[in-house]
């Protein structure tokens, strides 16, 4: 058995989120510049460089890459061969969260209560945490920081099997189209398909974490996700709403079995900030 100290998740935690927050990934950015080519219109054009340019200087100097740092979601697959010592498990995740956004100046956006009080927690903590067990004695954790602006855009429909792939398909692209420039297109369409109505979301969420570019490798999935794209970028809503064909960047799906009268869709936006890393301990 292997015994990882809670300070070093806490630590790698705090490291995750100021990472996240600071550096887009280079899967996005590459993906930017290649639109910023091949983008007809000038304004999309204009606004895809934009966006690249606020990242580089981002990176640069260290400061968030939007004014909606997010909130804290934390997918961990735990190896069933790791002992966590010195401390609780949870508390180590929240308290890197806490110092990630206190120390790195990230704004602070949680409430306490959703309906009634909504007053600021302070520390952008509780995060929200998903455990998988898995083997060996290795800790995954992919951590997103989840703006809102896009999170409210999201939804989830639990189709009929006899709606079939086009009732899958028309529910999406109808999603993303309605959504319009509300959550900062270009966008990243994290999908989940099958499980329950909960396990849908989850597949989702961390659907929106793959690299752009890395598709399912259920061949059929993949080509779904690239025809569904497609669809998207026709519809010419384009970069921040302003016209144009890049108003997604990517079409991420993944499944999980379902059962025999259901077929639950959930569809989580996420806008070009679309801040996430990930590191095993």
């Amino acid at each position: 058995m292997r015994e990882v100290n809670a300070k070093v998740i806490q630590q790698t935690v705090k490291e995750l989120f100021l990472e996240a927050n600071y550096v887009i990934g280079k899967d996005i950015l590459d993906k930017l510049r290649q639109q910023y080519e091949t983008e007809e219109s000038p304004i999309g054009k204009s606004v895809i460089n934009q966006i690249i340019k606020n990242d580089e200087i981002a990176v640069e100097e260290k400061i968030a890459l939007c004014q909606d740092t997010g909130m804290a979601v934390v997918f961990i697959e735990l190896g069933q061969e790791v002992a966590v010592v010195g401390g609780d498990f949870n508390d180590a995740i929240n308290q890197g969260v806490k110092q990630a956004y206190t120390k790195g100046y990230l704004r602070k956006s949680v409430v306490n209560d959703p309906l009634f009080d909504r007053v600021n927690t302070k520390y952008n903590i509780p995060a929200i945490t998903h455990i998988t067990i898995v083997p060996g004695d290795k800790i995954t954790i992919n951590v997103t920081a989840k703006g809102f602006g896009s999170e409210n855009m999201s939804r989830i429909k639990m189709l009929k099997p006899a709606d079939g792939i086009q009732g899958v398909k028309d529910f999406i692209v109808k999603t993303a189209v309605e959504a319009g420039p509300n959550p900062c297109p270009p966008i990243i369409l994290g999908v989940g398909i099958g499980g329950t109505m909960e396990m849908a979301a989850i597949l989702a969420k961390k659907a929106t974490t793959r690299p752009v570019g890395e598709h399912n490798s259920d061949v059929r999935y993949a080509r779904l996700e690239d025809e569904i794209l497609n669809e998207i970028n026709k519809s010419g809503i384009g970069p921040a709403g302003l016209g144009g064909r890049t108003t997604a960047l990517s079409v991420n799906i993944e499944y999980f079995p379902t059962h025999i009268a259901g077929l639950p869709v959930a569809v989580n936006i996420c806008c070009h900030a679309a801040r996430h890393a990930q590191r095993v301990i």
